[in-house]
């Protein structure tokens, strides 16, 4: 079959480079920098040349990543060539991918391919000789005990490697070769037999009934399979002919060329070219923007109100943290209770708050959960911007909260707020979830499965799991994050919200699986957080200033309230559900806590004819008017405790009452109990009898129980956890480049000398002149701002070759700007050992 016209074509295979440090050689500088944008573990630390380059971008931990990061079809592309002979030509490697009948999607994604492979130094060598880099063969070509990535055996000379002359001869004749003494002969005309479409059909149209079934089930692998000490008649037929190598006494596997034979040519089933489509989803919201950004808003203003709540909630001090850190199960359980959200919902939200820096463990002696100081700021910001500090805060947080609960490589369990959550794929997932979203039109959702099909395209999990959700690290983090962005308001009905895009910043720039797509830098991301707000601020649900009070003791609020009223009748009220209205009911005790907390019933009355839009009812007023009369006439102060009342036949009934035999009281005086209890003892006993005492202080004043706000000391947010290096920025790329080229030419160039013995010079030694000779070539550098091959010898007596361009020489040194440490050096003269002009100027 021919090439395409897309196919590249080698015209002259044989003067390809001859190793992977030439083939880097052959680069230009943006090629270069694209090769370590795409690799960044290569630049830890820069390279002194190409070769050292080389070198690295052969390790097995660098091609491990690198390979980790291929989509699909690529990654097929890189199997094919380790089952391909060393230095394939381009349409060996076609043939491998599309078989016998050709593919057209196949042909045409396949460039694009080889061209991705080279440009991360996987593959180099022109198209004639494709040559795969050693390390990455070893990784993906078939080995005993390691599954094959296409299910492919070994070869028919790696099989018959250990293999009696005798028994190959048997082979030979089985299958009506020819007969040799040589060994080698022997496999080469095997192999051309299984090789030869037209002598191999013939082949098997002799096999008995049943052989060709047994080669169906090792065809597409594993090609292993087991044997009893007497196989069946089929299997002595493909056994005897060499379809079948014995690897060890009950073990046969199915050669490679033989199995490439039953495929077709085809190096794997379904080779997949074309990533997988983004199926939309059937919602009410689709093709309705507006539908969608009104979802997401409504939902990104309940976050807030979420988050304000939980953190209210802890506003004198959280749970404790437990000693191995993290959260204990029973306070998640009641958190998630006051939030009324299940435990896994709660853990999110802790983490989000956690992430943006609101929450964190005062790192006191009784260490304690609690606000940050940045939690105050917060609030004061507009909701706008409140929601995209989450929303970012989450997106680029590398702390996974779908994972507590679980458990970790050593079986301990995984807690909110622990260790053991962060994963640093977690960033890169979240943002190309939502890049992916952004494709479809606005307001269209897409099928959760659809959106896992194309990551696990994009990133295929070699081990094995892809398509198990439970054990595909990626597939699981995916599916929290649709469902986390929801939660969050960055979706609404499944489909990406207008702050949602901008919160990924500018189409150029957001994120995605090339690794030309460098992350956001700190001040794109503040401009994201900006356009989020933005687009945001208009969409959010006014608060209201009013309540619709009820004669059966409640409050009707009907909408979300602003921060000063929901606080105060937090306090006023009890709520007794949730929803799209919240109902407050008014209660003794509730209306005991408002007093407590320094209102007066003036106050009080005052607040609800200002905030309700109906008539303040009789009952309420009585209530709150009884609540008052009695509070405070009883006071308590410190003995261990008192009991102070002006109207003694109230103390009468206290100490008659049986309820208060355990408070210990004795009387002292007609309007003085003392008690053996401690204040807050002896107040709680009271209030449970249905008395309404106040604290007293030691100067005689009512104690006011406001709330006392505890803070952490100044915390940032936890520092996300990278995935290896960070992709380096335009600048960094340019200046390695430069530092890599300058020691490449120090390496490898040959100083300009004249011809004659005495300026030999041994391949590697150290250029020689005389020291005026140095001083007058330097000199000279200066003037004309050329660059010189130096040889030099530093303080500890280390000798080095070095390319600079000389700057100034004065009082016995030269400063020159040293092109292969890519900085500015002083250099004694009597240091350097020789100099010498570049074959080649430097660029």
């Amino acid at each position: 079959m021919g090439t395409t016209p897309e196919a590249p074509v080698d015209t002259d295979a044989g003067s390809g480079p001859r190793t992977l440090a030439e083939a880097l050689r052959g680069r230009g500088d943006e090629e270069l920098a694209a090769l370590l944008r795409a690799r960044p573990d290569l630049l830890n630390p820069v390279p002194a040349d190409l070769t050292q380059l080389a070198t690295r971008a052969g390790t097995r931990a660098s091609v491990l990543r690198a390979l980790e990061r291929l989509d699909r079809f690529t990654l097929q592309v890189a199997e094919a060539l380790a089952i391909a002979p060393d230095a394939a030509p381009y349409p060996a490697l076609l043939t491998l991918l599309t078989g016998d009948d050709g593919d057209p999607e196949v042909e045409a994604a396949l460039p694009g391919a080889v061209a991705a492979l080279r440009d991360r130094a996987l593959v180099w060598g022109g198209d004639g000789r494709l040559r795969l880099v050693r390390t990455a063969r070893e990784l993906l070509a078939p080995a005993p005990g390691r599954p094959s990535p296409t299910g492919l055996g070994p070869t028919v000379a790696e099989a018959t490697s250990g293999m009696s002359p005798g028994r190959i001869q048997e082979i030979l004749h089985a299958a009506g070769l020819p007969s040799t003494h040589d060994p080698v002969s022997a496999v080469v005309a095997l192999t051309a037999l299984f090789t030869d479409r037209t002598r191999m059909a013939d082949l098997l149209d002799t096999a008995p009934s049943g052989a060709l079934a047994v080669l169906d089930r090792l065809v597409w692998g594993p090609p292993y399979g087991e044997v009893t000490a007497e196989p069946t008649p089929p299997v002595r037929w493909l056994r005897d002919r060499g379809l079948l190598l014995p690897t060890s006494p009950r073990t046969l596997v199915l050669p490679r060329e033989a199995a490439l034979h039953l495929r077709a040519g085809r190096a794997h089933r379904t080779p997949e070219p074309v990533p997988p489509a983004l199926v939309p989803a059937a919602t009410v919201g689709t093709g309705r923007p507006q539908v969608v950004d009104s979802a997401a808003a409504g939902q990104a203003f309940a976050a807030l109100g979420m988050v304000e709540e939980l953190l209210r909630d802890w506003h004198e001090g959280g749970p404790p943290v437990l000693r191995a850190g993290g959260l204990a199960v029973r306070d998640l359980k009641r958190t998630a209770a006051a939030l009324d959200v299940g435990e896994p919902m709660a853990a999110f939200w802790l983490e989000v708050a956690y992430a943006a820096g609101l929450l964190a463990a005062d790192g006191e002696a009784d260490e304690r959960y609690a606000p940050t100081p940045v939690y105050d700021e917060w609030l004061d910001r507009p909701a706008g911007e409140r929601w995209a500090l989450l929303a970012d805060a989450w997106l680029t947080a590398t702390r996974v909260p779908g994972l507590v609960g679980g458990q970790d490589a050593k079986g301990r369990p995984l807690s909110a707020l622990g260790p053991g959550l962060d994963r640093s794929a977690a960033p890169e997932v979240r943002q190309r979830v939502l890049a992916l979203l952004a494709e479809l039109p606005p307001g269209t959702a897409a099928e959760a499965e659809s959106v896992l099909a194309r990551l696990r395209w994009e990133r295929p999990v070699r081990a094995g799991a892809a398509g198990d959700p439970l054990v595909d690290p990626r597939a699981r983090m995916a599916a929290w994050t649709l469902s986390e962005a929801e939660a969050l308001g960055v979706t609404g009905r499944g489909a990406l919200s207008v702050h949602g895009r901008a919160l990924l910043g500018p189409p150029d720039q957001a994120p995605g699986p090339a690794p030309e797509a460098v992350p956001l830098t700190t001040v794109e991301r503040g401009a994201a957080q900006a356009a989020a707000a933005l687009a945001l601020a208009p969409l959010l649900i006014v608060p209201l200033d009013h309540i619709l009070l009820q004669a059966d003791l409640t409050a009707v609020a009907p909408g979300p309230l602003e921060r000063p009223l929901a606080e105060t009748l937090a306090v006023l009220a009890d709520v007794e559900s949730k929803g799209g209205a919240t109902v407050y009911r008014f209660t003794p005790g509730s209306v005991r806590r408002a007093l407590d907390a320094g209102r007066t019933a003036v106050d009080l009355h005052t607040f609800l004819a200002a905030h309700s839009r109906t008539p303040v009812p009789q009952p309420l007023s009585y209530l709150i008017d009884d609540v008052a009369r009695r509070h405070g006439r009883l006071r308590i102060g410190a003995a261990s405790a008192y009991l102070r009342c002006d109207d003694d036949a109230m103390l009468d009934e206290i100490l008659a009452d049986k309820r208060s035999l355990g408070l210990g009281l004795r009387r002292l005086a007609p309007t003085v109990v003392a008690a053996q209890a401690d204040p807050g003892t002896v107040i709680g006993g009271l209030r449970s009898m249905g008395y309404a005492p106040a604290a007293e202080s030691a100067d005689g004043d009512v104690v006011i129980a406001r709330a006392h706000a505890r803070r952490t000391p100044p915390r940032t947010p936890p520092a996300p956890v990278p995935e290896g290096p960070p992709v380096p920025d335009a600048p960094l790329l340019r200046m390695a480049v430069r530092a890599i080229r300058a020691g490449d030419l120090a390496a490898t160039v040959a100083p300009r000398t004249e011809p004659g013995p005495a300026t030999a010079r041994r391949p590697g030694a150290l250029p020689r002149s005389s020291a005026a000779e140095t001083l007058a070539t330097v000199q000279a550098a200066v003037m004309t701002g050329s660059a010189l091959w130096i040889g030099y010898v530093n303080a500890e007596g280390a000798a080095s070759q070095r390319v600079i361009a000389p700057v100034r020489v004065e009082g016995g040194f030269v400063t020159a700007y040293d092109h292969t440490a890519d900085e500015v050096r002083t250099y004694p003269l009597h240091r350097i050992t020789g100099v010498a002009d570049l074959a080649d100027e430097l660029s």
